[in-house]
């Protein structure tokens, strides 16, 4: 949703103008989902049936999809279209790339391919009616002293762990930093382990900074503005969404280290160093400047040159 949301406000439009990006979530069910992507034999009849009708004709003029079980409605979209509608599949399919008419896949997999337009991390993308919105929400925020930190927290994956001893290096920085002059901004995720958690909302609390958990227990949620109006951020290595949101806005963006490691997140995070976003955290939070990662609005103007390609503007009268 979010490359299609920089693709409709894309100042590229030079003519006619796209429509408003619909967007829905699919739910296949059934023996087809067991079922390599590319040979689901019917996979409109996998849907369910308010998911079904969803998916008729007119059919758009642009189609992006994510996550493997959107391949065989991407290849549907393409055969029922006759081929008009412009195919794209984010991320790395995992089957053959030539299916679709354009592939954005994180720069971190590798994807290689004529139709290959890859990214550095996700396809993040906020608005300026968001953003503003969001800083409307919640003015009181840079009225507060101190340089404002946001810390991000995630948790357990496959490839990273928050242990104990990473849960009480962030207590120690919650003690220390509020004394090098900044005011913490504090979010954790859905991947957080509960006894993290605990331990993290009572170290903050002791430090005087706000805490973010969920909207029962902490109000409406303040990440993007904390993102928009922070002075640098400090987050975990476990997520690239993590590391690419405070990139979006410039944010000198600092990488603290978790248990385990993988070889395609070593990649991911060598491209925001090399990038000029981020750095691995040695214990003090440094002041750098760079220009905002935005790579939707990178991968929406690729989607609509070649739009432009197949809708040549008419020519002036």
């Amino acid at each position: 949703m979010s490359l299609g949301r920089a693709l409709g406000a894309s100042a590229r439009w030079t003519f006619g103008a796209p429509a408003e990006p619909v967007a829905f979530h699919l739910q296949p069910q059934g023996w087809q989902a067991s079922l390599p992507p590319a040979l689901w034999p019917s996979p409109l009849s996998a849907l369910p049936d308010d998911q079904r009708t969803k998916l008729v004709a007119p059919w758009p003029d642009i189609w992006i999809a994510t996550g493997r079980r959107s391949i065989p409605y991407s290849l549907k979209i393409k055969a029922l279209s006759g081929g008009r509608t412009l195919v794209v599949q984010t991320q790395d399919p995992r089957t053959s790339l030539d299916k679709f008419d354009l592939v954005i896949p994180p720069r971190h997999d590798r994807v290689e391919g004529a139709n290959v337009f890859p990214i550095l991390g996700p396809p993040t993308y906020w608005s300026d009616a968001e953003i503003a919105a969001a800083q409307a929400r919640f003015p009181n925020l840079l009225a507060e002293p101190g340089r404002k930190l946001l810390i991000s927290i995630g948790g357990d994956s496959r490839t990273h762990q928050l242990i104990d001893a990473k849960v009480a290096e962030l207590e120690s920085l919650f003690q220390r930093l509020p004394a090098d002059g900044h005011r913490l901004w504090v979010t954790v995720s859905r991947r957080t382990p509960e006894g993290a958690r605990v331990r993290l909302r009572r170290a903050a609390m002791n430090a005087k900074a706000l805490f973010w958990e969920n909207e029962q227990l902490d109000g409406p949620n303040p990440y993007l503005a904390w993102l928009s109006m922070c002075d640098a951020a400090l987050v975990t290595e476990d997520s690239a969404n993590l590391l690419a949101d405070p990139a979006f806005f410039g944010k000198p963006t600092h990488i603290l280290r978790l248990a385990g490691r993988s070889d395609r997140f070593d990649r991911l995070h060598q491209g925001f160093v090399q990038r000029g976003s981020a750095r691995w955290f040695t214990g003090r939070i440094e002041r750098w400047g760079y220009a905002p990662v935005r790579e939707a609005e990178r991968a929406a103007d690729e989607i609509l040159r070649l739009w432009t390609e197949r809708h040549p503007a008419p020519p002036a009268a």
